[in-house]
């Protein structure tokens, strides 16, 4: 089998944790065994072309935990599919977090890119997790990150719940504590989260980048890329990325 590959899931579980914000559970007896942390699934939305990238929350032998926000139509057509209903997916994809024993890790995660973080988190020993999200109304997954054994420091843009202020607060704050920076957040945060670690700690960040085919073919999540001692080039974040080396990457908002 290849390391990648499109076969029907059973869809188990869809349910709304948040405010537009639901939970899948999908299984399948092949493929989810294959997932590593970091990684992301493409799924076949009837009725639509392109397929919706979503990060791999979590992962056992025959399951994969989807956690997605709906955004346009294709989010809102999954929001509503039933529990039961056969989906098209092609996965695991993409270059996921490099992780070494022996390091303490630092997890960050800003809004919906807090799901790619868990199943992460679960392969780091004793990781700090610091989670951002704009209020209350749209924290997720806290118990979940708890119940893996996770350092847990949650913060809302507004106070609303947690500490008042941002990720790169408390970053800058534990900076001394930890071995290297694991991300995955909006754009403005990674930059942010990346210029605290510039010189100080590796940071390796996942890129959201809206992905039509996941494996490289259309050419669509192509973003500016400088490995150190090489020259720039486009580099197609399905197949090279979601994660990169913070400081090979331009960060274009």
């Amino acid at each position: 089998m290849k390391k990648y590959d499109t076969q029907l899931f059973t869809l188990v579980k869809n349910e709304r944790i948040a405010d537009g914000i639901y939970d899948w559970t999908v299984t399948n007896d092949e493929l989810p065994k294959l997932a590593s942390c970091g990684q992301f699934a493409n799924i076949k939305v009837p009725g639509r072309t392109l397929r919706r990238p979503i990060s791999i929350c979590d992962a056992d032998e025959n399951s994969l935990r989807l956690v997605f926000q709906v955004k346009g139509e294709g989010t809102r057509l999954m929001s509503e599919m039933k529990e039961g209903e056969q989906v098209e997916i092609l996965a695991p994809l993409g270059h996921g977090f490099e992780i070494e024993k022996g390091k303490r890790y630092c997890l960050i995660g800003g809004g919906i890119g807090v799901p790619h973080m868990l199943f992460t988190a679960k392969q780091c020993e004793n990781p700090l997790v610091i989670t951002g999200f704009r209020n209350k109304e749209l924290v997720i997954l806290q118990d979940d990150f708890k119940n893996a054994g996770a350092e847990l420091v949650l913060t809302t843009d507004d106070g609303s719940a947690g500490r008042h202020g941002f990720v790169t607060d408390v970053l800058s704050e534990r900076l001394g504590e930890i071995d290297e920076v694991l991300a995955c957040g909006p754009i403005p945060m990674l930059k942010a989260v990346a210029a605290v670690c510039k010189g100080k700690v590796r940071c390796q960040v996942s890129l959201e980048e809206r992905m039509g085919c996941g494996i490289g073919a259309c050419l669509v999540c192509a973003c500016k890329q400088k490995p150190k001692g090489s020259e720039a080039f486009m580099s197609q974040v399905c197949r090279h990325g979601p994660v990169y080396d913070a400081e090979e990457v331009f960060f274009d908002e």
